[in-house]
């Protein structure tokens, strides 16, 4: 595994930690890559419900580490940075089946910010801010910014955040439905422990069809969801959970759930 990131998995619960706290945690192509292949062994082990994915340090991302993009020698292009970098991890994070939660500790910029929203949930400790940047290097958004911003808060506040790159704090992204929680700096790695575990223990197959059908909502009439919606609550109710949950709240017990 690189040191360009951590990775442990605990009681369901998989972290991924961006680990490059010298520069703000920014990407080079050895973290993004080390990303990936995190986010695959997630999604290939039965035993990881949960995902958090997170940084070490005072910044959880500060996007694309620029001395790699700009080196006359070694230097990596675009078309690379987005094919083989952030393009895949975007579709990671919405492709698999389980919960990803984005905890925000501190600054969240261009890609880095972008990855946050993109994951089901993105809390942020109330120091933590998030700015698209792109704008103020003459470059577009990129890793998602412009399918998802809009989405979240809708197009007029989408087109300011990604054309004048203003700061915004973790309260100010709460309100304007940017983000899911913006939490007090003491209480923010128990709050992310505790929503991670929570999911963790639920119906993991229920919340993975879930993700399913939100993912092809973006695309679908009323007609085709409702269809979709009808074959995979017949798919769910199949589930072992299902019928672990239906016997629990007749027995008024609490459901034990083994995400099957």
């Amino acid at each position: 595994m690189s040191a360009t990131i951590t990775f442990q998995k605990d009681n369901g619960v998989a972290t991924i930690a961006l680990n490059r706290p010298d520069v703000f945690n920014s990407f080079n192509r050895e973290m993004a890559l080390a990303v990936i292949a995190a986010l695959d062994d997630c999604a290939a082990d039965a035993d990881v419900r949960a995902i958090v994915l997170t940084g070490n340090g005072r910044a959880f991302c500060a996007g694309q580490d620029l001395n790699e993009a700009i080196d006359p020698n070694n230097g990596i292009s675009f078309e690379v940075i987005l094919n083989e970098h952030y393009n895949p991890i975007i579709r990671r994070i919405r492709s698999i089946e389980k919960p990803v939660i984005a905890a925000v500790n501190g600054v969240a910029a261009g890609a880095g910010a972008n990855i946050a929203f993109a994951c089901d949930f993105a809390v942020a400790s109330k120091k933590a801010s998030f700015t698209q940047a792109f704008s103020k290097i003459g470059l577009v958004p990129d890793s998602g910014g412009t399918f998802f911003l809009p989405r979240l808060v809708g197009l007029q506040r989408a087109t300011a955040l990604m054309m004048l790159s203003d700061k915004v704090t973790a309260e100010e992204a709460e309100s304007m439905g940017l983000i899911y929680k913006a939490i007090d700096d003491t209480e923010f790695a128990f709050f992310v422990e505790e929503l991670a575990n929570r999911l963790a223990a639920m119906p993991t197959k229920a919340l993975g069809m879930t993700k399913r059908l939100i993912n092809a909502g973006f695309n679908h009439n009323l007609d085709q969801q409702l269809d979709m919606e009808g074959e995979l609550q017949v798919l769910a109710g199949e589930s072992y959970d299902y019928k672990e949950g239906v016997n629990a709240f007749l027995e008024k017990r609490k459901a034990v759930f083994k995400g099957i």
